[in-house]
């Protein structure tokens, strides 16, 4: 049986969205496709969360991801382990995470681990950004 380095995994992206959906034809719609969290009022409660690793190599493999507070020190979410395999070239890999609260703005380390080694790690940033209304045209003027 030939090792994970034997059989050249790669990890081609990572995306984040609200959510995947299986279409017809074996098709992937992902929704709500996002880099950053910006919102007007921490923290933020999301009810489902899909990090989405598309792989090329082959074999069959383990893949875990899990989301570090930004004091790198503290898990937010971990997911189970799940089996992939890769049997034609590439394979999509889903974890889903469902009520999630980032509580703080920071940088939260998304990490990838597969077969119990860490393989990749993608920063997802979390902000404040509050809305400020115009000024009234009358106090500008005087």
């Amino acid at each position: 049986m030939a090792s994970t380095q034997d059989q050249k995994l790669e990890l081609a992206y990572t995306l984040f969205c609200d959510d995947v959906r299986l279409e017809l034809g074996n098709k992937l719609s992902y929704m709500g496709v996002f880099q950053n969290i910006v919102v007007p009022q921490l923290p933020v409660w999301l009810p489902k969360l899909a990090v989405v690793n598309h792989w090329r190599g082959n074999g069959a493999h383990l893949s875990e991801v899990r989301i570090l507070m930004p004091d790198r020190q503290q898990a937010l979410v971990v997911s189970q382990p799940a089996r992939f395999e890769i049997n034609h070239g590439s394979a999509d890999n889903i974890s889903f995470f469902v009520n999630v609260t980032f509580p703080v703005a920071g940088e939260y380390l998304v990490q990838t681990l597969v077969d119990s080694t860490l393989v990749d790690e993608r920063i997802l940033f979390v902000s404040e950004q509050q809305l400020i209304a115009p000024e009234e045209e009358s106090e500008a003027v005087n």
